[in-house]
């Protein structure tokens, strides 16, 4: 009887649950699954509207512009040296906070405030400083150096991996405390009672124990390397210096050619490249639970 019970008021709350979760699903399946769907087909065929299927010959020809390849070179060179930056200055903060602290609320708040600014003033304030007449180069000049035109230079992605590392670092110092913070107290005085300094603490205690919340952050931070192309376009509009031209000036610059298949064929590359990522990952921390366990 109560077995029954059970069964009906689960069927019961999975109506509701469906319910409520249909009209996102809904649009997430009309703006995000459709289009995508269309995209993937459009790039076998020679044109959106009656075309013909080529194969693979949008992707052979995407493969073989330099543009595109330029793009790529830039967009993995920005993200393998971003997010490992980012991954090691947000754990150390993480730990530098997880102690009672003088004004650690007030520090926590002040790492997290880039989140909430817009867009359009966190250019601006990245503009006055790196501009050829910033406040950068009026320093460089007063102790006697040259002006450096930071966004038409080599060190224009040192500026991006900046501009990435201040904006994201408070989320992911959020994420590693809160994976700090589960981390129970018992495993560090057993490590301290068995003669384990700080240094194996943190290598055999908190790295071991943080390494899903660290998997986690990886992706986002991943994700997020992705999203820099606003502030990107902001500063440095549709065609930059080549070291920060990336794959996403590369598929803007092609919807406004409406050479739809070549940004269909690059959307579906890049998409692929993440979900292959992404599963690497995610098998490695399934693999590492089941060795814990």
């Amino acid at each position: 009887m109560n077995k029954l019970r059970f069964t009906a008021w689960l069927r019961r709350d999975g109506v509701a649950a469906l319910f409520f979760l249909a009209p996102s699903a809904a649009g997430f399946i009309l703006f995000f699954v459709i289009p995508f769907g269309m995209g993937i087909v459009y790039s076998f065929t020679d044109r959106t509207i009656g075309g013909k299927f080529v194969g693979f010959d949008n992707y052979s020809a995407l493969l073989g512009s330099g543009s595109f390849r330029k793009a790529a070179e830039n967009s993995l060179l920005f993200t393998g040296v971003s997010v490992p930056l980012l991954i090691v200055l947000s754990l150390l903060l993480a730990i530098f906070l997880n102690r009672r602290l003088f004004l650690r609320n007030w520090l926590q708040t002040a790492f997290i405030l880039p989140l909430v600014i817009p867009v359009a003033s966190i250019v601006m304030v990245w503009q006055i400083f790196f501009d050829w007449n910033g406040s950068l180069n009026a320093w460089m000049q007063g102790f006697g150096w040259g002006r450096i035109d930071w966004m038409q230079s080599d060190g224009s992605m040192g500026v991006l991996i900046l501009v990435y590392i201040w904006k994201n670092i408070g989320y992911n110092m959020i994420l590693f405390l809160a994976g700090l913070q589960a981390i129970p107290s018992t495993f560090y005085e057993t490590a301290r009672i068995e003669g384990a300094g700080k240094l194996k603490q943190l290598f055999h205690v908190t790295l071991v124990y943080l390494t899903p919340t660290m998997i986690f952050v990886i992706l986002i931070s991943i994700i997020n390397s992705f999203k820099i192309f606003r502030e990107t376009y902001l500063l440095a509009g549709e065609y930059p210096y080549d070291r920060i031209y990336t794959l996403q000036h590369y598929m803007n610059n092609m919807f406004f050619s409406l050479d739809i298949q070549k940004l269909t064929a690059a959307a579906t590359l890049m998409v692929v490249s993440i979900l292959i990522l992404v599963s690497v990952l995610l098998t490695a921390e399934r693999r590492f639970q089941a060795f814990m366990e």
